[in-house]
């Protein structure tokens, strides 16, 4: 008897700990946007629908822009996951696209940007445009990218020489998706 109560014993403590890692966060707050800087802050009229976490590459080409040989961004490649650590999509570009794993998916019209520290990215608003298929991404009105870390421009030659040269950083970014209220 204590053998098959240790043993269900066991086997509770497992289920429990494989639903929390599968359910939300314990202690986990919803998302604010109080803090944030305005131009990047979603109409009132909208709530969360979805708040992911991207990790990957932003790749850069060394290229003409404006007159002057520079590392110009041309796209993302990064894995979105849940806030429990589950795949839950992927974000890739051009256009930037935003793909959840039911295959539903969108791409985006830039709004604002705002400085988010040395050395990341900048948060942004985008609005987001109708959604190609159906599932977790029919109904987003908006992205909001926060939680910025890395990403930007490399710091390394770019010049005549180097023109035609891409090269890819390191980003990790928040990516909040917003549905009419």
């Amino acid at each position: 008897m204590k053998k098959t109560c240790a043993t269900l014993s066991a086997i509770a403590a497992v289920a429990v700990l494989a639903g929390c890692a599968s359910g939300p966060m314990m202690g986990s707050k919803p998302f604010s946007q109080a803090d944030l800087p305005g131009p990047i802050q979603v109409p009132s009229g909208n709530r969360v629908a979805w708040e992911t976490v991207g990790a990957g590459d932003i790749t850069y080409e060394c290229k003409d822009n404006a007159g002057k040989v520079e590392w110009v961004f041309a796209g993302p490649n990064a894995v979105l996951t849940d806030r429990a650590g589950k795949t839950v999509g992927k974000y890739y570009g051009p256009p930037a696209t935003w793909e959840a794993n039911d295959g539903s998916k969108v791409t985006a019209t830039q709004l604002a940007v705002a400085p988010a520290g040395a050395g990341n990215l900048p948060y942004q608003l985008v609005k987001a445009n109708p959604a190609m298929g159906s599932g977790a991404m029919t109904g987003v009105t908006y992205i909001q990218r926060v939680a910025l870390k890395g990403g930007v421009a490399p710091d390394m030659p770019c010049n005549a020489m180097t023109r035609g040269q891409k090269t890819t950083v390191k980003y990790q970014a928040d990516y909040i998706f917003w549905k009419a209220a």
